[in-house]
């Protein structure tokens, strides 16, 4: 990987190092960004939420259900890296109201899809829409920023977890009583993001020329080996299988341990998914800050290995301690992504695209192939099981240990 940046791949963004101090952050921009992430993410979740009704309809096995989110996964994580390659040489304001037209056409087809085959579709076009619309939005946040990037990809990070929390509540007080048409509706909040995206594209439409006539580019840009960036980033992708793998166990399948584990009702449990995932997205606003502060590669040490004890005890406790524990689970590893994403950024500048689609693909796709897997692994040994042998992934978080002190190396 060569680490030299050129004058034409130079990202579009204020240009500070990753600890001066903020100058213009546009939090209006960084607001509606992270409102459009907030409902694309709803809607996404929306299928997760559902997954006991289409269950029931399409009398699906736990690994019918995992393809689905299999096939979810795969289309929202292939595409992130070639588009955020792409955007890289050659910006595209307005590609963000296009990736959520595809996630509305997804949206509708779930409501009315009468087999199978159809399901996966839907689900291929919501995954389609995001792959199109993270790596660009995540641009914005950065060109938002005024340097201070953690911050700013935690904003937009915690919309896109608020709106996953949404989705299972949503879904009880909605779709569970009117049954699955009622997905349809939804359609009037994806219509709202593309407009707010559209007013998003205006402004990167503008900065982008301002800032191309801008002759005063500063990049701090990092002394280390092609070798060690590469080690880096596996090191780095190792923590997003674990994080994710992880999530996945909670994300697609905790409605149905605490059905099967305790015999709560449908409803109950998605309102026990919406605590965890709210859990998620408040612990998502935490690791940015704190990152900028203190630096990524503590933040990624405490949020991977520090939430193993909890996770390890996860499978022994009774209901009110299963929701008290996946609640600290959530917050603890939920604050991980944002400081592993700019860490990212900050060991290949100049590529901010290529590694938003690269890594947020990366963790799409752990999520999906997790997602299979363990569904596999549910239909064969049973649920709780999934849960006893997951719980020692993040003790993968040791591995941090390797990485590579950036920001030391940037202030000297």
């Amino acid at each position: 990987m060569n680490t030299r940046v050129d004058e034409a791949s130079l990202p579009l963004e204020p240009m500070t190092t990753p600890h001066s101090p903020a100058q213009g952050t546009a939090y209006g921009v960084l607001g509606g960004i992270s409102f459009a992430h907030m409902l694309n993410d709803m809607i996404q979740s929306l299928i997760l939420a559902i997954y006991p009704i289409l269950k029931s309809d399409f009398h699906l096995s736990f690994a019918q259900v995992g393809l689905i989110t299999l096939t979810y996964q795969l289309t929202a994580s292939m595409l992130q890296p070639l588009v955020g390659t792409v955007t890289d040489r050659r910006p595209m304001p307005y590609s963000l109201p296009v990736g959520m037209g595809f996630t509305l056409c997804g949206l509708l087809l779930l409501a009315v899809a009468p087999t199978f085959p159809v399901l996966l579709l839907a689900a291929a076009l919501v995954g389609t829409g995001s792959s199109i619309f993270h790596p660009e939005s995540s641009r914005v946040a950065r060109m938002a920023s005024g340097g201070r990037h953690g911050l700013a990809q935690s904003l937009f990070q915690v919309g896109g977890n608020t709106g996953s929390s949404l989705g299972p509540l949503l879904a009880a007080w909605i779709i569970v009583p009117h049954g699955r048409g009622s997905v349809a509706w939804f359609s009037l909040a994806a219509l709202l993001a593309i407009v707010v995206l559209l007013q998003v594209g205006r402004w990167y439409s503008h900065h982008h020329v301002s800032r191309s006539k801008s002759t005063s580019r500063h990049l701090a840009l990092v002394s280390l080996s092609r070798n060690q960036i590469i080690g880096a980033l596996a090191i780095l992708g190792l923590l997003i299988f674990s994080k994710y793998f992880y999530l996945a166990s909670l994300s697609s399948y905790y409605t149905f341990y605490l059905i099967h584990k305790f015999g709560v009702s449908v409803q109950s449990a998605q309102v026990h998914l919406f605590v965890f995932l709210f859990a998620v997205a408040a612990g998502s606003l935490i690791g940015g800050p704190v990152g900028d502060r203190i630096g990524r590669k503590w933040v990624i040490w405490v949020s991977i290995l520090g939430v193993a004890p909890f996770t390890l005890l996860l499978p022994h406790a009774n209901l009110i301690w299963t929701g008290v524990l996946t609640v600290i689970i959530g917050l603890v590893l939920s604050s991980a992504f944002s400081a592993i994403l700019v860490y990212a950024q900050e060991l290949v500048p100049g590529r901010v695209g290529m590694i938003s689609g690269l890594f947020f693909g990366l963790a799409f796709g752990m999520g999906g192939i997790g997602a299979a897997v363990l569904g596999g692994l549910a239909d064969v040994h049973g649920i709780e099981y999934v849960y006893r042998l997951c719980a020692y992934l993040p003790l993968m978080g040791l591995i941090t240990v390797f990485l590579p002190n950036i920001e030391k190396r940037v202030r000297a």
